[in-house]
């Protein structure tokens, strides 16, 4: 049964390279990179292993292995997402009970180039032990639960997200809570590290990092050898134990997860509206460009896949809180990088309007129009947002002097991405995200040059706001507040004007490649 799924997954994606070039180069690039990443784990093992005592063996292994298990669980929601050519709804018309169906989801996920590589690396972490034949074969068997318990981890984040909750709203807010509480993990420990050290303990930060970990579900199950090497062994013993009730309850968790996902299979939620109500439409001007502008500012008010890129508003400050504090320009700065984030929103406009888009161009909307009603909304939510967060982290940090150059700088990268996204949605679309879909949810379709257009669109939001950017440093640096005002001065106008001008030219171009943006939404896979 599990031979046959992996054969069905593996011919789903070679089938897939062979029609689409630029993901074969992505997947080659991907490969490479993993091959490299196996070959420096274990060269560093092995050096390791020759050159240093259990002590730094040990505290390698926990900080590499806790990383590891983490890894599983967030880089999906930063990089690319749960692999889902095969999952539970994919399975679930065939006669599989539900433990062959978790055993040939696990089976898949172990087998992807992430779940080899990973099995690769942390089986060179034995390597560590040689030394001593005991803590070597205790190694081997963490091994086995620690790549377990990455997979399964994994399975059931991407579960929890889409199957509590028969509604649409309960799995975006479940996969939102989630996401958040994954942002926050890093940050966690390392404050964690800092309360320990500033209560006065005399080992080493890392040491101390390794230390806690090695009691938690993240590092104890390679702790465990390391305990053995120095002849701990009723320690070691009981780290093990944590690392096999950890998979134990993860593997239950996920089945009780599944159950429930299968069983309340999610519904299509009617919700009454009052009669004669028109919402934003009603509140807005109207004609062309107030209709998009209601019709935008109800996406980013109810859109998940728009509130959930918002989410680094209030988020960015309070990681620089917990990696620098609130002293000083660092945590000021942080609204720069809030409004390059908030910049960078629009450049999926179209593509998140879906097939829907074909109701905009069906409704006689000009382009300029059009671009115009969407730069509006984007600025009646990203505007204030950025003038609420600079004015926070001044208050907070006690830096007065630095927020004219700080909001100028965050105003020009907004109003610039604004600009840049009307031409840039006019002439590219990408796969997305349905709404309502898991955030850990890969997107078919998506390309290597599809990443590569990003990087594009950024170096124009950063070559339009340049002007701002060198002047608001200026003042910064030279501790100068009149330049910080003259930034603000230059940010509105050359922001004003980007806008302006994307909303002419995109407006053109929209015009003319809106019918055929709208076949290459159609065209895009789903899955």
């Amino acid at each position: 049964m599990v031979a046959t799924v992996l054969r069905l997954r593996y011919r789903i994606l070679f089938t897939t390279l062979a029609r689409n070039p630029w993901q074969l180069v992505g997947f080659v690039f991907g490969l490479l990179w993993a091959l490299g990443a196996v070959a420096l784990v274990v060269g560093a093992s092995i050096a390791l292993a020759v050159l240093q005592g259990p002590l730094e063996a040990r505290t390698a292994a926990i900080l590499g292995g806790a990383a590891l298990i983490l890894g599983w669980v967030v880089a999906p929601v930063l990089v690319a997402g749960t692999d889902t050519s095969v999952d539970a709804a994919k399975l679930a018309p065939f006669p599989f009970t539900q433990r062959q169906t978790m055993i040939a989801l696990s089976a898949t996920g172990a087998t992807g180039i992430p779940g080899i590589a990973t099995s690769l690396a942390a089986l060179g972490t034995v390597a560590l032990w040689v030394r001593w034949p005991a803590a070597a074969v205790l190694a081997v068997v963490g091994v086995v639960v620690g790549v377990g318990t990455c997979v399964v981890a994994s399975r059931l984040v991407a579960t929890l997200s889409t199957g509590f909750g028969t509604g649409r709203r309960g799995r975006e807010i479940l996969g939102t809570v989630v996401l958040v509480l994954l942002i926050f993990t890093g940050p966690i420990l390392t404050a964690v590290v800092g309360l320990l050290d500033a209560a006065g303990a005399s080992l080493d930060r890392v040491t101390q990092a390794a230390d806690v970990l090695g009691w938690t579900p993240l590092g104890a199950v390679w702790a465990a050898p390391a305990d053995l090497a120095v002849g701990d062994v009723v320690p070691a013993l009981i780290k093990l134990a944590i690392g096999c009730v950890t998979l134990a309850a993860l593997w239950f968790a996920w089945s009780q997860a599944l159950a429930a996902a299968t069983a309340s299979p999610p519904r299509r939620a009617a919700r009454a509206v009052k009669a004669g109500s028109l919402g934003m439409l009603g509140v807005m001007p109207t004609g062309g460009v107030g209709a998009t502008w209601a019709r935008s500012l109800k996406a980013w008010t109810r859109d998940p896949r728009y509130l959930r890129q918002l989410i680094i508003v209030p988020l960015l400050p309070v990681l620089f809180v917990f990696t620098g504090g609130t002293d000083g320009f660092p945590f000021a700065a942080s609204t720069v990088v809030v409004g390059f984030v908030l910049s960078l929103v629009g450049y999926t406009d179209v593509s998140y309007d879906g097939t829907a888009f074909a109701s905009v161009l069906s409704s006689g909307v000009r382009g300029r129009e059009d671009r115009l009603g969407r730069m509006l909304a984007a600025a009646c939510i990203g505007v204030p947002a950025i003038a609420a967060v600079a004015v926070i982290t001044a208050a907070v940090g006690d830096t007065w002097h630095t927020l004219p150059a700080v909001f100028a700088a965050a105003l020009a990268l907004v109003l610039a991405g604004y600009g840049v996204s009307a031409v840039s949605s006019a002439l590219i679309v990408v796969p997305v995200a349905r709404p309502g879909d898991s955030p850990f949810k890969t997107v078919p379709g998506q390309t290597f040059v599809n990443g590569l257009l990003v990087f594009v669109v950024m170096g124009a939001v950063m070559v339009i706001a340049a002007p701002t950017l060198v002047l608001a440093a200026i003042g910064v640096v030279a501790d100068r507040a009149a330049l910080g005002w003259i930034a603000l001065i230059v940010a509105v106008a050359v922001g004003v004007g980007a806008m302006i001008a994307g909303a002419i030219l995109g407006g053109r171009l929209l015009d003319r490649t809106g019918p055929d943006l709208l076949q290459r939404i159609k065209a895009f896979p789903t899955g």
